[in-house]
């Protein structure tokens, strides 16, 4: 996988995403974050929404570009999500996830050319999102 350092902008990003989990955390309600930033430079953020029933649970990344789309957004630069631990978690440090298999479809059919921030090995990097999905299903295909 082609993964790119991280840039000043990018843990702005980051610290968006805490910013937003770390206001708005409530068990079994809200514990991922995530913050997205728009090609024109706008950044979103929004935290997830858990339901009892998980199918009807929504991720952050998609709260966040739907957010984006319905204010006229429409091309994404790179987008990250931040996990707060669960109140009787032993380890209490906020940490970057990678999004789920939905998101990154989500992600990847918004915006086919959007990094995605990870943490690889305790590593913050970022990649364009097609490395985590290759061979997409698509209309052409």
């Amino acid at each position: 996988m082609k993964t790119y350092p991280l840039t000043e902008n990018d843990f702005k990003l980051i610290d968006e995403a805490k910013s937003k989990i770390t206001s708005l955390y409530e068990d079994d309600r809200h514990h991922v974050g995530a913050a997205l930033k728009t090609k024109s430079g706008n950044i979103v953020s929004a935290v997830h929404i858990e339901a009892y029933i998980g199918r009807v649970t929504v991720c952050a990344e998609a709260i966040a570009i739907g957010n984006a789309i319905s204010n006229g957004e429409r091309y994404f630069d790179t987008i990250v999500a931040v996990r707060h631990p669960y109140s009787d978690e032993k380890n209490r440090e906020l940490r970057v996830v990678s999004p789920c298999g939905m998101c990154r479809e989500l992600i990847s059919d918004y915006s086919p050319e959007c990094f995605i921030v990870l943490d690889i090995d305790g590593e913050l990097q970022k990649t364009k999102i097609g490395e985590l999905i290759p061979l997409k299903y698509s209309r052409e295909s």
